[in-house]
């Protein structure tokens, strides 16, 4: 296996208009290796970004900042999304969301899309990452 490659990463105001930023670097950024899954990475990146403005203490600070760090692992794209965290709440997968509800499905659709995701928290927030496996 060869070594990990960062392919980039980016910081960003934890602000709804740094979601399509960070999905516009990405998208750059999955162009140079040619991923085959690059359109379901953009859609994980918007969800994780979305999420990390709305429910992280990065969306609710004045100067609240949210990173994107992309890699490739021979094949298989890493995504990194790190926020301040949320004390007293964990990211979860809503189950229960209704068929007209705006929103609600995001780590459900990481679930159901990446390889592998999950959640650790750090010194300084929290980092929510996916992986997608390539042909």
């Amino acid at each position: 296996m060869k070594p990990p490659c960062l392919l980039g990463q980016i910081c960003l105001p934890a602000q709804v208009d740094s979601v399509p930023i960070a999905r516009q670097y990405v998208r750059l950024l999955l162009q140079v290796v040619e991923h085959a899954q690059a359109d379901d990475a953009l859609l994980l990146v918007s969800e994780l970004v979305t999420n990390a403005v709305r429910h992280s203490d990065s969306g609710r600070l004045p100067d609240g900042r949210v990173a994107v760090a992309v890699a490739n692992y021979d094949g298989t794209l890493h995504v990194d999304v790190i926020d301040a965290g949320s004390t007293g709440h964990q990211p979860r997968v809503c189950t229960d969301v209704g068929l007209d509800s705006g929103g609600g499905r995001g780590l459900w659709l990481v679930q159901e899309l990446a390889s592998a995701w999950g959640w650790q928290e750090t010194p300084t927030g929290r980092v929510v990452w996916f992986q997608l496996t390539g042909p």
